[in-house]
């Protein structure tokens, strides 16, 4: 039976014929399409996998992480769950009568009743906050239409346990019953994905390193081209954090810091071109000041051992917020010792390490670091986000557009609702491991760009099929 019915469907799908299903689906209960992409297919290194080719589609049936195998066509497609037990006549009588087999994929077994529950729901608990179709108009308000049903259904759940934790959600779905949660997972599932967010009329992704040169330009009269000094006096900047060069900036900036000629450099930079010129520093290849040293490097040798608790034994820092000293100009190295010496430059901890050198300790300390080799940091130029957004399909599908239906679609997802969840996920405030671990590397422009990135993406909808096991 089921060798047959998968033919009868092909031959239909290849003749672009719309073939109802009798069969409960919860996304859609028509094909309107042969013309199906293949993606990304949801595996696992246990599955024992079939596949069957026709007319260019590929389908597959695998017991894997999914208890119930399943074959997904991607980009639009169709995706046929195998083995889901039961008789044809079971299956049409909708969610309800699943409970047991696998409770988190009975929203995939939703009939037409149950959508037509699912809606009355939607339109008087949800679209206050979610639109009359699922669209939502509201700032930092998820889209649902389109979304994949068991995904809803799990998120629904999470509100009713506490794991997940809104006020508003949390006393909505209260004393909603297990059906009920199901029935408006299919109905949201079954309606049209929201339309993608129009692209911006910019340019397209600012590249940080470029912007990082062109605001550095002014800096290379006294730091050099690259920011390695050849003016005695002068702080080379290549080899240093770039959070303590920000750090740095920002204190002359703000008058923390001393110096006339710096302060009137930074005042009118914009904290994003701190930021850039910093990073375009730290990727540049470090080298020594091209200075002369007034100091005796090994009498200063002997004397950095107490530095090197915080600058490092080799003068290269392990902590973003201390300097790495390794190839520093020596008379700038000098000026700032003495700086603290006199209370010019204000830190507690230094000062009180400054207080009792000589000026000849002084020297020879700022000869020995200067002499020493400095080294390449370890800073990447940041991903666009089209090369985030390649790390973030291998689960979320092809541009956004989910396969699996316990993952969330992203296409055509409100931006500022995007933006939040990344910000939710990299802050704790909303938890998950693997998302966690990949939100942690997103700055706050890269959280902004991929949330942008996936606005604009077309959204695809996807048919999950139950088939009786014979």
């Amino acid at each position: 039976m089921r060798e047959t019915w998968i033919n009868d469907l092909y031959a239909k799908l290849a003749k672009g014929i719309r073939v109802p299903f009798a069969e409960p689906v919860s996304i859609r209960c028509w094909v309107l399409s042969a013309n199906w992409r293949l993606g990304e297919m949801m595996k696992n290194s246990t599955s024992r996998m079939e596949t069957v080719t026709r007319s260019g589609i590929v389908m597959s049936w695998f017991g894997a992480r999914f208890s119930h195998a399943a074959s997904v066509i991607a980009a639009g497609g169709l995706a046929i769950l195998f083995g889901m037990g039961g008789s044809s006549a079971a299956l049409a009588q909708g969610a309800a009568t699943q409970a047991g087999s696998d409770d988190e994929l009975r929203p995939l077994y939703a009939n037409a009743m149950d959508v037509e529950e699912g809606k009355h729901l939607a339109q008087t608990a949800c679209a206050s906050c979610h639109g009359a179709a699922g669209t939502s108009a509201t700032a930092g308000v998820p889209n649902l239409a389109g979304q994949r049903s068991v995904y809803l259904y799990h998120e629904l759940r999470a509100y009713i346990s506490g794991a997940r934790d809104n006020n508003a959600m949390n006393g909505a779905v209260k004393f909603l019953s297990a059906d009920a949660l199901i029935n408006v997972s299919a109905y949201y599932a079954s309606l049209d994905s929201a339309q993608p967010a129009a692209a911006s009329n910019a340019k397209g992704e600012p590249d940080p390193v470029q912007a990082g040169k062109t605001a550095a330009a002014v800096c290379a009269g006294c730091h050099g081209e690259i920011g390695i000094s050849k003016t005695s006096g002068i702080p080379s900047l290549v080899g240093l954090d770039p959070k303590y060069l920000v750090t740095a900036m920002a204190a002359y900036k703000g008058g923390q810091r001393k110096n006339d000629t710096m302060k009137a450099m930074i005042a009118p930079v914009a904290e994003a071109n701190l930021n850039n010129i910093a990073l375009f520093y730290a990727l540049q290849k470090p080298e020594r000041a091209q200075t002369a040293a007034a100091g005796n490097p090994a009498s200063g040798q002997a004397l950095a051992t107490v530095c090197a608790g915080c600058h490092g034994a080799q003068g290269i820092s392990g902590n973003p917020a201390t300097p790495s000293l390794a190839g520093q100009d020596a008379q700038y190295l000098a000026a700032a010792l003495h700086g603290y010496k006199d209370g010019s430059r204000s830190d507690a901890t230094m000062k009180g390490l400054a207080g009792g050198l000589d000026d000849t300790t002084i020297k020879n300390l700022a000869a020995y670091y200067a002499s020493l080799q400095p080294q390449p940091l370890n800073v990447r130029k940041p991903l666009t986000a089209a090369q985030w957004a390649e790390r973030c399909d291998r689960c979320h599908g092809v541009n956004g557009n989910s396969t699996n239906p316990r993952l969330p679609a992203l296409a055509a997802q409100r931006r500022d609702y995007l933006q939040k969840v990344l910000e939710a996920y990299r802050s704790g405030a909303r938890r998950s491991p693997e998302m966690a671990a990949m939100a942690d590397a997103l700055s706050e422009d890269d959280i902004k760009n991929l949330a942008a990135y996936y606005a604009r993406q077309k959204p695809r909808a996807i048919i999950y099929v139950p088939m009786p096991t014979r």
